[in-house]
């Protein structure tokens, strides 16, 4: 027992000693470097240190000295390798080093390195930071990298040399990997304990993930982020080849992770990667190291792999147990979602990625309960994978079973678990209504991968599935929203595949075939998230206000539709030509089309005998069984009416809805008086009962088509019938909706309508006192309608003494040849010339008769209606007629007149606030059209004149779309969130300077001249001028 007191107070004694020694000589090379007069003074005592640590082979410095100090490197004395061991521990362990390394990285760096020839700078100053203890070397170096300013240093000298220093020991020496490996060193000594190891190992790794932090914006690049966290990575992971570092014993708990320092340092550093926002980073290097691993296998086993292979490899050591020293829970799902999104742009094969995810994550998947719940639940229905990716994590993580085979009966409670909370979230109405449309998708595409998986027997085991899908289903059938309905007719045909496969229930065209494509258009693998990709078959309830720009504000007239707010994929049914007003029109031929076209030899005396007949046609005619001359032409709106009332003659009412049109828009002068009876009648008819089948669409265009025409014809007759109409308990949502089509569509018309009118030659208001022409010219006073002077080419010879001008004369009434064109009509062909085309907006003397009555009693829940409700979609389509006619008046005084009314709708609660986001997309259409249609010079005079009712209404808009675009769940309604909130800035600086404008105009009025009263104007159209 004395012996042993005797021997530890002995080597207590020389570690002591030789502690002193070390600091004795540190002070001593200290000293002499701040009393050096020349750089080889400085290296020759940085020298006699150096060579105490290191092996250093003086000869290599004896050519970056003078001669007069070549001496004193050979005369230093070199210590046995035992001796240079215990020095090295004593130097970088104790106080020494810091001592010297403060001084080397500040005053020597400053004052001296700069005149180091390159050997003496590598072998005796960076040899101190290269060739030493890493962990004590970062400490060291890294707060050098914001080191203050000072009046007796160069700070830049100072920080670039750290810079250096970090580049030379962690990326160019290995640094991070010495780390690792040191810390697994220390694992295997004897002492070791986890709560000594595991601050030392958090601290280091704060300390190398902070480097890019705290280097300077113009440090070297290799200290960027990007490439500094690469490289770091890299070096980690060749950890995968040094088995002897991070190998283990088998065992089923996390307990045999806390004794390896290197996987524990792995974790750590992963861990702070991630939180960095670097995960891309980790899963670009992880992803094909394990995908080579797995093929490598795959090979090897005929394509064929089973967990036992897996495990018994040792080159699988390192990723078996890689994911255990991620103990962070955030690190551990942000790599899990990058490897699935990394796997994905790999365009790994089922096989591939099922084993890539075991090699990863089946062994925290098994001991780690926060790991079970991250697969099953949280990566099932609150994030969005692509569909490869989610069809990868059913098979790992609820049917625990390689691709191709059969699931275990052991895993089937698990499966059957999964679709109950799959089915309690899906068939939810809430979860329609507020989800994201890809998360939507997503889940539905979850659940119908696993109803493909299931037989009838454990369907009707369970509690209230069909039950759940059947209410899933119907809620979604009901939807707007197309790729909605789909989601809704996919899972209809995976549970009518279980109930009877031979008899599958298709609810959808696009569904065909057994194959049911999941993926419902979102197929953006690139970055990483779902984006969709023409899946949505917009109709005419899908808005775009993205194209609406503040420089509509600046023209009086209507914009045109292209430019404006328009009706996405919505079929244009609007296409005819104007109209002429002198047109002699025989409401007899209205309902004939004619097939057959004049020849083009024809001449035109054939049209000077067409009332001449042949004696064939004075022979008797057979009338017996010739349906078609029974048929009597609709010539009349009175017998119109009358067939379409006749709803068991299909024919008649065809025949009469392919004239009705033609008849309105000639408008005869009964049509006043049979507008109203007319509007109802055609609202009423069951084009659905009539028509051909596969003709349905035609017939109902034809119907629409006609109401259009009666709504622009005879507005206030017409109008006053669909109002009714509207809000009639005795009509169904489809005849509302198209109600409000025809309403929006008759707003549209008139206000593009287009006219013709006179062209007023524009004199100029200052008279022309002599001829601006040539005078080399000929007179321009001739025959009436002569074409303009032009020069004649010469005959080809050299000297030409005079000019030949030539021009077109009008022909002759004689020289006129006949031909076969024909134009009856009351004007002259020159007066006809003198015409033009222009459009007036006829909208806005309409504006209030269109929107007033609709407005009224929206919120009243009758007999079969309840827009408010049920019928949401008719709401969202009344906002958006309404929209649509405020944008229809824009800049006329009628659009400040309605505005108020109309804010004052879509800012009652149940309107702005509503649950489907077709209703909120609409108020946000309508909301960015009143931005659209007031004229800033009327904002700010009702400033002026204090009116607030409008003040308020814009301020709601803007507070109201901002907190859309901050809390809304549906893309589409955060940008047009945003797009209101852009067009509510562009309102608010023209009104700004139109108040600016308002208040100098009150500050200093105008003053006419003196000689104002002697001054003429001429003003031009008036009296023929």
């Amino acid at each position: 027992m004395e012996k042993k007191e005797e021997l530890c107070i002995r080597k207590t004694t020389e570690k002591n000693e030789l502690e002193d020694s070390v600091v004795s000589k540190v002070a001593e090379v200290i000293s002499a470097v701040k009393n050096a007069n020349h750089v080889d003074q400085v290296i020759s005592s940085l020298h006699s240190i150096a060579a105490l640590l290191f092996p250093l082979d003086p000869n290599l410095l004896s050519g970056s000295i003078d001669e007069s100090y070549r001496e004193q490197l050979f005369t230093v004395k070199v210590p046995s390798p035992k001796e240079r061991e215990d020095w090295c521990h004593v130097f970088y362990q104790g106080p020494a080093f810091s001592t010297l390394a403060s001084f080397l990285l500040l005053d020597v760096a400053s004052n001296w390195l700069a005149c180091f020839p390159f050997l003496a700078q590598k072998y005796v100053y960076d040899v101190f930071f290269a060739h030493g203890f890493v962990t004590e070397v970062l400490q060291i170096l890294v707060p050098f990298l914001q080191q203050n300013r000072s009046d007796d240093l160069d700070v830049n000298v100072v920080i670039s040399n750290s810079e250096r220093l970090l580049v030379l020991c962690l990326l160019e020496n290995n640094g991070v990997l010495q780390i690792a490996r040191e810390f697994g060193g220390l694992s295997t000594s004897k002492g070791f304990t986890d709560e000594r190891i595991k601050p030392n190992i958090s601290r280091m790794a704060q300390i190398v993930v902070s480097i890019p932090d705290k280097a300077r914006m113009n440090s070297p690049t290799s200290l960027s982020s990007h490439l500094f966290f690469r490289q770091i990575i890299v070096q980690v992971l060749s950890l995968e080849e040094d088995r002897e570092v991070i190998l283990l014993e088998s065992t089923d708990t996390l307990d045999g992770m806390d004794k390896n320092g290197a996987l524990l340092f792995i974790g750590e550093m992963f861990s702070r990667i991630c939180r960095r926002g670097s995960a891309d980073l980790l899963s670009s290097e992880l992803v094909p190291r394990a995908l080579r691993l797995i093929n490598t296998c795959l090979s090897s086993s005929n394509s064929s792999i089973t967990e036992e292979v897996l495990e018994s490899k040792p080159e699988t050591m390192f990723w078996l147990r890689m994911m255990e020293s991620i103990r962070d829970p955030y690190t551990t799902e942000r790599i899990s979602e990058q490897i699935l999104h990394k796997l994905a742009s790999q365009q790994a094969n089922d096989v591939q990625a099922y084993w890539v995810l075991w090699l990863f994550f089946h062994r925290v998947f098994r001991l780690q309960a926060s790991v079970r719940s991250m697969f099953v639940d949280k990566f099932l229905l609150w994030k969005v994978f692509p569909v490869c990716c989610l069809k990868w994590i059913l098979q790992f993580s609820v049917c625990e079973c390689p691709p191709s085979t059969s699931l275990p009966r052991q895993n089937r409670p698990g499966l059957l678990k999964t679709v109950q909370r799959l089915l309690a979230t899906w068939s939810k109405k809430e979860f329609v209504q507020t989800a994201p449309i890809e998360q939507q998708a997503y889940i539905t595409a979850a659940l119908g991968l696993s109803l493909e998986t299931m037989s009838k027997e454990e369907l009707d085991g369970m509690k209230e599935a069909t039950h759940l899908i059947l209410q899933g289903v119907s809620g979604r059938l009901e939807s707007p929203n197309h790729l909605v309905r789909k989601m809704a007719s996919s899972i209809a045909l995976a549970f009518s595949m279980i109930i009877d496969p031979k008899n599958p229930l298709y609810l959808d065209d696009s569904c065909n075939g057994e194959t049911i494509d999941w993926t419902f258009g979102f197929t953006d693998l690139k970055k990483g998230t779902l984006t969709a990709s023409n899946s949505r078959k917009n109709g005419a309830e899908e808005t775009d206000i993205s194209t609406i720009s503040g420089s509509e504000r600046e023209n009086d007239s209507l914009p045109n539709k292209e430019n404006g707010i328009s009706l996405k994929g919505q079929k244009k049914l609007l296409d005819f030509n104007v109209l002429d007003p002198d047109e002699i029109v025989d409401p007899a031929s209205l309902n004939l089309e004619s097939d057959v076209n004049d020849e083009d030899d024809g001449d035109d005396s054939g049209s000077e005998n067409s009332y001449s007949s042949s004696d064939s046609s004075l022979q008797p005619y057979d009338l017996s069984d010739d349906d078609s001359d029974l048929k009597r032409k609709l010539s009349q709106l009175s017998d119109v009416v009358a067939a379409l009332r006749k709803s068991d003659d299909a024919d008649g009412v065809e025949r009469a809805l392919d004239v009705v049109e033609k008849l309105i828009r000639a408008s005869p002068d009964e049509l006043k008086h049979a507008a109203k009876d007319l509007t109802r009648t055609l609202v009423q008819v069951r084009c659905c009962d009539i028509a051909l089948e596969g003709e349905e669409e035609s017939t109902e265009d034809k119907r629409q088509r006609a109401l259009i025409a009666l709504a622009v014809t005879c507005p206030f007759e017409s109008l006053d019938t669909l109002h009714n109409l509207l809000y009639s308990p005795n009509v169904d949502i489809s005849q509302r909706i198209m109600i409000l089509d025809v309403m929006t569509e008759a707003a549209q018309e008139l206000a593009e309508s287009k006219t013709m009118k006179p062209k007023h030659k524009t004199s100029s208001l200052v008279s022309v006192v002599s001829d601006t022409r040539p005078w080399f010219l000929p007179s321009s006073t001739g025959t009436p309608g002569a074409g303009s002077w032009k020069e004649i080419s010469g005959t080809g010879t050299f000297l030409n003494w005079s000019n030949s001008y030539e021009r077109e004369l009008p022909s002759k009434p004689y020289q006129v040849k006949k031909g076969k064109t024909r134009r009856w009509s009351m004007r002259s062909p020159s007066s006809e010339q003198n015409l033009m085309e222009c459009s007036h907006n006829k909208f806005p003397m309409y504006a209030a008769a269109f929107m007033l009555p609709a407005m009224e009693g929206y919120d009243k829940k009758r007999h079969g209606v309840d827009l408010l409700g049920r019928d949401f979609i008719v709401l969202g389509k009344l906002i958006y007629m309404l929209g649509v006619c405020m944008k229809s008046a824009a800049m006329h005084p009628e659009a400040s007149v309605l505005a108020p009314s109309l804010l004052d709708m879509l800012r009652s609660r149940e309107v702005c606030r509503h649950q489907e986001a077709y209703v909120r997309k609409a108020v946000l259409f309508a909301a960015a059209c009143v931005l659209v249609a007031l004229h800033p010079a009327y904002v700010s005079s009702a400033l002026l004149e204090g009116n607030v009712e409008i003040s308020n209404g814009l301020e709601w808009i803007r507070t109201w779309a901002l907190d859309v675009a901050d809390s809304d769940t549906d893309k589409e309604c955060y940008t047009m969130a945003m797009t209101c909130l852009q067009l509510h800035a562009e309102m608010a600086l023209q009104t700004s300077r139109a108040l600016e404008s308002a208040r100098s105009s009150f500050r200093a009025s105008p003053t006419l001249r003196s000689d104002a009263s002697k001054m003429t104007v001429k003003i031009p159209y008036l009296n023929g001028s």
